[in-house]
């Protein structure tokens, strides 16, 4: 990669993300590993990035379907360039996007895998037998708090870690949730997981928050304001609650839990818009993945409601003498009166 031209200009879309778009560092983090890799391709083409035409994109695009890269990896890498060139664009650095007119890679719904909910009541049933216990220590209170939280919030494990306690306010029964682009949103949870809270924040993060306090500098004032905090009294980290999760159920992890909250709360009714705030989508589009994992719901609302549907129909069929074939038909079922004519 010529690093002379490529870099500086990274480094500056970088800025541009950060500052400007308000992305959070790990989603700048995937865009410049795929501009990085775009690149890197076009430096075999002996191209820089401010050069690029229509011709790369598109070899590009082909470079990644010969090596096996799913269509869904291609259109977001194809997306992130087209949101570089757009920036060069206005930045009147370039006089022409190489993205314009590139197909977009069809890239299938990806249905999000959810839990079922006898083995989600399995998993928080059992993190809250441990912090009841009379001897329970403050992690085992901790950790009922946060698988609560996972699934009554359907929050991002991201956001879980980020949690401050002044993002609480359980008198009004919500949380405070900094999502993707540093967006605020509300979010309501449920009598349970607001127990669960309570009694961590009375009974297990004061002991935590004493090792922190313990610690010196700046930083541990920093990090004392965390919800959660560890053993050593430092602010979790994603993976760790990732290890959390997977160890109480080996098919679970936080965002299954987050689309579980989703599913199961379309297939008790909830309509989209509501389930569309409460993850912080910022396009309805995103959360109408969920009405496909309730179809069975739906299915079971049409044959009870529709006038069509298995019930009434079984209705009709017993009143008016029709009967079902064996190939699925309805058939006149002949009645004959003493005189053997049929009615």
């Amino acid at each position: 990669m010529d690093s002379a031209r490529n870099l500086p200009l990274l480094k500056d879309y970088q800025a541009y993300l950060r500052v400007e778009k308000g992305l959070r560092p790990l989603t700048c983090e995937a865009y410049d590993g795929d501009l990085k890799t775009f690149a890197e391709f076009i430096d075999g083409r002996h191209g820089v990035l401010l050069t690029a035409a229509q011709q790369d994109v598109a070899a590009f695009l082909e470079h990644l379907r010969g090596h096996g890269i799913d269509s869904r990896s291609s259109a977001r890498k194809l997306s992130c360039l087209r949101g570089f060139y757009k920036w060069l664009l206005l930045d009147r650095r370039i006089h022409h996007d190489p993205t314009v007119n590139i197909e977009s890679p069809k890239a299938w719904k990806v249905l999000p895998k959810s839990l079922a909910e006898p083995e989600v009541v399995e998993m928080l049933e059992r993190a809250s037998m441990a912090a009841s216990h009379p001897q329970a220590l403050a992690t085992a209170l901790r950790d009922s708090a946060i698988m609560e939280l996972l699934y009554a919030g359907g929050l991002r494990v991201s956001e879980v870690t980020a949690l401050s306690t002044s993002d609480l306010a359980l008198d009004s029964g919500h949380a405070k949730v900094r999502g993707k682009g540093d967006k605020e949103r509300i979010v309501p949870l449920g009598r349970t997981a607001l127990e669960a809270l309570e009694t961590y924040l009375r009974e297990g993060r004061p002991h935590l928050a004493r090792i922190s306090s313990a610690r010196n500098g700046n930083t541990a004032r920093q990090d004392a304001t965390r919800l959660f905090l560890s053993m050593r009294g430092m602010p979790l980290t994603r993976q760790w609650v990732w290890h959390l999760v997977k160890m109480a159920n080996g098919a679970a992890s936080p965002h299954r839990l987050r689309h579980s909250c989703a599913t199961h709360m379309v297939e008790h009714g909830a309509d989209l818009r509501s389930v569309q705030l409460l993850l912080g989508h910022a396009d309805i589009s995103t959360t109408q993945v969920y009405t496909h994992l309730a179809l069975g719901r739906l299915k079971a609302v049409h044959r009870e409601h529709h006038p069509r549907g298995r019930r009434q129909q079984a209705e009709v069929e017993g009143s008016s003498g029709l009967r079902p074939d064996m190939d699925g038909g309805l058939h006149l079922v002949s009645r004959t009166n003493s005189s053997g004519d049929s009615s």
